[in-house]
């Protein structure tokens, strides 16, 4: 414990805490079952990128804590000097008995960027210059104690206005919105009309030392126009830092077939006072490059300035005197053309281009272009400049960067998240219908295409994008170097996390999993495979270009190996939406490997599925859409789909604000069902007709329930509500009541209760999808944390005899319940109750079921292989893999492992 300013005899005293070590063995790991009887050790956190040159603002990590020990969320954090460095903590979810289970951990951009970063209850140090706010009726100040932030509360202006050193770099920070009411080639003359935001409600979050957050709200408005598309936006400032970061939220409830989106972004105005040829642009390329001029060039000229006049041009620093000029050159100055506007244009994952004009009203001149931009821009000179970026820019096509006006007083930036150079955002259904104008020819259909459509069911109103930006209020133009760091740092943000090691001793989301194992043949081959299965996934997000602003962080559901391309035209089969816990296969890879590969993949992932694949507003929110074509356009809306239960890694391990609105929505999502009834078109009315009791609505115990206790049990950890807990174990406990538990299928739901209907009907029933949708995962946690026997009892029971044969299902439950699809994913049900029941025989049978392979995969290395020529539009990487299988396999391995890996034989 050295270098520590509390001694462990202290700390002990003081803190009365305890935490898990990182590298503790796991002999010892496994004797410490009783989380309060661990020692006491500091937790070691580590990058999840090595940071290398990037800069950055501040960085925010979850962190959990064993049960138990926290009652106070003061810790203490020092890196690899063992110097202390600033930390604030808060609580992001409690156990049962009311002490911390993971907390949320800020600290500002560190000098020293060491692996080596221990944190620790105790009282730490707060930072030498704190992050203050004011907030007043009309607006709100924020001090950094390096910038100076003034937001207001009312009309159009997000960032009234920020200074540095006394200086304003930026004012008038406002939203911008381009929206067309056609498309060009279908309508002879196109209107186009400019909108800015209109702020509606501002709300402080976070205070300081170290962070604040600031919430704001509303619509965007235009003159004699209906204001539409909400955002919201949150502002995060550092203890010390001269940087905001930015999360940018729209939801679309235009009308499709007549809003469309033509450019989309924020845009803000800097303050100029520097010669125009002190003036520099910056954009960034790929890799280090950087495109860097000046507003009035002094290289190339026919008459030389000087070498010390060019160098520091070149360089981005304050040229020598003019009045050292050569008389050549500066008498003629006022000849040399100042370009006052630029443009950084990606319009697709693979091109960017850079442009360059003296003025609107005169051509462009091409000046630069390359395949993937970091999407970083800058614009200033001596006496100061701003940066800005847009994280994901190639990614999340089309993107853009404008600089106009550079040769004036007040420079105008726009950072353009739909860019304006791209075709307008057309979010129309695929198709007319095809003449489906009712159930019985919709369900035909899906016998066909496996799209299950309804009229007025496809539409995009309700979806919601999210987007983060970085803006920096700069002393002076940045080097090469360091406007590198800059970029690095919004296409990459530093990471801190604790290691697979800690998370696993700590248990965190349901005890199922356990670290790489390659102690036998076995163990290595489904370590391979796993990482095989991943690696391919990957490879596909590139190979077929899954980007784009409303597809980025999705994969594809099924193949078409005819056309050797993924099915994205075909129906139910192109775009997974979730599918069978794509998201989930992620997380928990992520958890037991740590790899930052991994971690961005389901970063990607948890951002698109929880906002593009789920409607935020409008009669269908907050349910889900279904895979499809369009991500919004299945009919099927349903709780499965927007699940808190795919969240919730992501929100405790980075405590991200906007995903924690996300879940948030998600409490009285089963409501809606009543309005959408997800069997309406398969199941008797009499099922789930609930139009007799505005408070009762039909929820079956499978993919419904999942989602409904995945985000009662967040919400119940987050906030400790006793009502949501209630409702919580109501649920629990009358499903447990059930004549048949979890086979009797599903019963009607009080919504004020949180108690199922006890049904009569005696047939035993289930399933093939009703625990591949987080059921498995979100139980297990349950039977963890709230000690109900009977619930246990029910949950076990399903778990051992979902795969069991007829003759004992029909022992059990009084009749077989014929044949269950996707076997080799339910494995690990017959896993987790080998587990519990600490059986070996039901161990060994959840091995064979896995290797079994029924509805998934025979163990063997996944077949992939190259296919290039003539037959296809460029070569890619193919292989026997789809999805769902990929995604339950993978489940089961992992929980196999982790439940009964000790049984696995060779």
């Amino acid at each position: 414990m050295k270098n520590y300013s509390l001694s462990r005899r202290n700390f002990v005293k003081q803190s009365a805490v305890l935490s898990g070590g990182l590298y503790m063995a796991p002999h010892l790991a496994s004797a410490f079952e009783d989380q309060e009887s661990m020692p006491l050790e500091p937790v070691e956190l580590a990058w999840l990128e090595n940071p290398g040159n990037a800069q950055f603002g501040g960085v925010t990590m979850g962190v959990p804590w064993p049960k138990g020990q926290l009652k106070q969320s003061e810790f203490l954090l020092t890196n690899s000097a063992g110097k202390q460095i600033p930390v604030q903590s808060w609580p992001l979810a409690f156990w049962p008995d009311g002490s911390i289970k993971w907390a949320g951990h800020a600290i500002p951009q560190a000098d020293e960027m060491g692996s080596d970063w221990k944190l620790m209850p105790g009282k730490g140090i707060r930072p030498s210059k704190e992050v203050k706010v004011e907030e007043t009726a009309d607006m709100i100040k924020i001090d950094t104690g390096i910038m100076q932030c003034q937001i207001d509360k009312k009309g159009p202006n997000l960032l009234k206005s920020i200074r540095r050193n006394g200086r304003e770099g930026l004012k008038n920070g406002r939203l911008v919105l381009m929206k067309q009411d056609g498309i060009l080639g279908e309508k002879a003359s196109i209107s186009t009309s400019l909108f800015e935001g209109e702020i509606y409600q501002v709300t402080v979050e976070q205070n300081g030392p170290v962070r604040a957050v600031v919430k704001l709200e509303g619509k965007h408005a235009a003159p004699g126009e209906d204001a539409w598309l909400p955002f919201v936006i949150r502002f995060y400032f550092y203890a010390g830092g001269a940087s905001i970061r930015t999360m940018h939220t729209i939801v679309f409830d235009g009308e499709e077939e007549k809003d469309f989106i033509k450019g989309l972004g924020l845009r803000f105005d800097v303050p100029m006072e520097d010669e125009l040829y002190d003036r520099h642009i910056r954009f960034a390329g790929k890799g280090e490059g950087v495109f860097g001029e000046a507003v009035r060039g002094l290289t190339g000229l026919r008459r030389d300035a000087g070498e010390a006049v060019r160098e520091a041009q070149v360089q981005g620093k304050k040229t020598p005197p003019q009045s050292t000029f050569p008389e050549s050159v500066r008498s003629r100055l006022h000849y040399i053309p100042a370009f006052g506007d630029y443009t950084l244009s990606q319009t697709s994952s693979d091109a960017f281009a850079i442009r360059k004009r003296t003025a609107s009203g005169h051509a462009w001149l091409k000046s630069g272009f390359g395949d993937r931009s970091r999407g970083t821009g800058y614009v200033g000179g001596p006496a100061g400049g701003v940066a800005f970026g847009i994280r994901n820019f190639w990614q999340s096509y089309p993107a853009q960067l404008d600089i106009r006006n550079a040769q004036t007083e007040n420079v105008e930036v726009t950072m353009w998240l739909w860019a304006p150079d791209a075709p307008a955002m057309d979010l129309r259904f695929y198709h007319d219908g095809m003449g489906q104008d009712t159930y019985e020819k919709q369900l035909d259909a899906l016998n066909i295409t496996y799209e299950d459509y309804e009229p007025g069911f496809g539409t995009a109103k309700g979806v919601a994008r999210t987007s983060e930006m970085q803006l920096w209020v700069m002393e002076k133009t940045p080097s090469h170097e360091a406007f590198n760091a800059l970029a690095n740092g919004v296409e990459t943000p530093p990471q801190l996390v604790a290691s697979p090691e800690y998370l696993h001793q700590m248990g965190v989301f349901g005890k199922i999993w356990d670290l790489p194992d390659q102690s036998s043949t076995k163990k290595a081959k489904i370590e391979e495979y796993l990482n095989d299965y991943f690696e391919f996934y990957k490879g596909q997000v590139d190979d077929h270009r899954w980007y784009g602003f409303w597809d980025y962080g999705d994969v594809m559901h099924s193949y078409d190996y005819d056309r050797h391309t993924w099915r994205y035209d075909v129906g139910g089969f192109a775009w997974d939406n979730s599918e069978l816990s794509t998201d989930l296969w992620l997380w928990y890879y992520f958890l037991r490997t740590g790899r930052s590969d991994v971690f961005r993949m389901a970063e990607a992932m948890t951002r698109h599925t929880g906002e593009v694949d789920v409607h935020h507003l409008g009669k269908f929110a907050p349910l889900g859409s279904r895979h499809n074509v369009m991500h919004w356009g299945c009919s099927a809306k349903q709780l499965r789909i927007s699940t808190a239960a795919n969240r919730r890694f992501y929100y405790y391990l980075t405590a991200d604000e906007r995903v924690g609105d996300l879940m948030k929505e998600q409490i009285n999502a089963v409501a809606t069902l009543k309005e959408i009834p997800p069997t309406r078109k398969v199941s008797s009315k009499s099922l789930w007709e609930t139009d007799d009791d505005p408070n009762h609505v039909y929820a079956g115990f499978g993919t419904d329930y999942s989602a409904i206790a995945a985000a009662w049990l967040t919400e119940w950890e987050r906030t400790g509500d006793d009502k949501i807990k209630t409702k919580l174990m109501n649920s629990m406990r009358t499903i447990a009541a059930q004549p048949k538990g979890f086979f009797t299928g599903g019963s009607r739901l009080d919504l004020r209760t949180g108690k199922f209907e006890i049904q009569d009907r005696q047939r035993a029933t289930a399933s093939h999808l009703s625990a591949v949708f987080g059921l498995m995962e979100i139980c297990a946690e349950l039977v963890e944390n709230i000690d109900m026997p009977a619930f246990k009892t029910a949950w076990l029971q399903y778990c051992e005899l979902y795969n069991a044969s007829g003759e004992e299902q029909e022992k059990v439950l009084g009749n077989s319940l014929g044949g269950l699809n996707l076997g080799q994913g339910h494995s690990r049900l017959t896993a987790y109750a080998a587990q519990q029941k600490n059986d070996a025989q039901l161990a060994a049978r959840a091995w064979r079921e896995f290797f079994g392979g029924a509805a998934g995969y025979r163990f063997e290395k996944p077949e992939i292989y190259q296919v290039e020529g003539a037959e296809i539009l460029h070569p890619v990487e193919e292989g026997h893999i789809s999805t769902n299988a990929t995604a339950q396999w993978g489940l089961a391995a992992i929980q196999c492992l982790g439940l009964v890996g000790s049984y696995l034989e060779e």
